[in-house]
């Protein structure tokens, strides 16, 4: 394995859910042709800039596969798809507008990590059930040891794999990260020190 490897987070491109107004989670929802757009002017920046992976690893979900799909194309990468990545499951709230959501499943004023995500149901992922996932689909890709991957997935699961690598535990309201549309983490991991460097994270793509 060689050390440090290079671990690239990176966010799908805006998707239809985003214009609906509703709650993502696990709700299958496309991009949408500004989606791609941003997703695809992501890829033409790093093939401008001479940036390659070695693999591309891809949440199973539709706005995720899509977007890794378009990276692959522009720089000529393999993909893989691991479950693992994919959203946060948020169980009734899916594909729920947010007034409606509000009205039927009212937010607690305060929830800790050991709850559901929908305590009044007890369905979805609680925090710690989203870092344990996270965890593990990192752990995935640093036992891969490949010089340099992309990870394309969405803003909560990157968030706790994010997370993992600070240290910071699921408590509400410590930290979170902004993973905007086509938005990266570029990271770095030396498996012999156990360190972690954060080497620039972007901002949302035009």
């Amino acid at each position: 394995m060689p050390s440090p490897i290079q671990i690239t987070l990176m966010r799908h491109g805006r998707s239809r859910a985003d214009d609906e107004m509703v709650h993502e989670g696990r709700y299958d929802s496309p991009l949408t042709d500004i989606g791609r757009a941003q997703v695809r002017a992501r890829a033409d920046q790093w093939k401008q800039s001479g940036v390659t992976f070695d693999l591309i690893v891809a949440s199973t979900l539709v706005r995720a596969s899509e977007s890794a799909r378009i990276v692959g194309e522009v720089l000529d990468i393999p993909i893989e798809y691991d479950a693992n990545w994919m959203e946060r499951d948020n169980g009734p709230l899916a594909g729920l507008p947010f007034d409606e959501a509000r009205e039927r499943y009212p937010i607690p004023e305060y929830t800790n990590p050991f709850q559901p995500h929908v305590p009044s149901t007890g369905e979805g992922e609680s925090g710690w059930d989203l870092l344990g996932r996270g965890a593990r689909a990192l752990q995935s890709v640093v036992r891969r040891g490949l010089p340099s991957t992309l990870v394309v997935a969405h803003g909560g699961i990157l968030n706790a794999a994010t997370h993992c690598i600070v240290g910071v535990s699921p408590h509400p309201g410590i930290v979170r990260f902004a993973f905007g549309d086509a938005c990266f983490l570029r990271t770095s991991y030396d498996h012999n020190s156990d360190q972690w460097i954060i080497r620039e994270m972007s901002a949302q793509s035009d």
